[in-house]
């Protein structure tokens, strides 16, 4: 923590300084300036200030934080944690993460996709695997599942 003084406007511009580099929760925000300045009261209210002002909004973070988390793959549960972890209300969450939006079935299918180059498991096992895998990618049961059914016009998979 630093020792010296500090106001409001130094803990506004760290905050801006982390907002510039990507979007943050305000919980994110809140623990990364509570390791640099000992001021609780100062930072609460220069977060209120920056929410004030939208120049952080925990909407716009949950909305990149989704499409980040997307790009590399991860499933709808996995991203659901996160969120939470990151102090995001369910409330938003809910908006911004339909598990049942085709997108999640069209991914984990792309993940086991590239993963696997498409290859049917050739017994129970190798299924077994193949599904542990997009479970540890975060993808729901029903996702996965998906995954090892045919889809109309498809030959079938599996």
């Amino acid at each position: 923590m630093q020792q010296a003084s500090f106001t409001l406007s130094d803990i506004r511009f760290s905050a801006m300084n982390f907002l510039a580099l990507r979007e943050h929760s305000a919980k994110e925000l809140k623990e990364k300036l509570g390791r640099k300045f000992s001021s609780v009261e100062l930072i609460d209210e220069a977060i209120a200030g920056l929410i004030e002002h939208n120049l952080q909004s925990d909407e716009r973070f949950c909305q990149a934080f989704v499409s980040m988390r997307q790009r590399q793959g991860k499933g709808s549960v996995v991203i659901k944690i996160e969120l939470r972890e990151k102090g995001v209300s369910p409330e938003l969450i809910a908006q911004f993460l339909d598990d049942t939006d085709d997108v999640w079935f069209e991914l984990a299918r792309d993940v086991w996709s590239r993963k696997f180059r498409g290859a049917t498991p050739a017994d129970a096992r190798e299924r077994a695997k193949q599904m542990r895998f997009l479970h540890s990618r975060g993808f729901a049961s029903r996702h996965i599942q998906a995954v090892f059914v045919a889809s109309p016009g498809e030959k079938g998979d599996f």
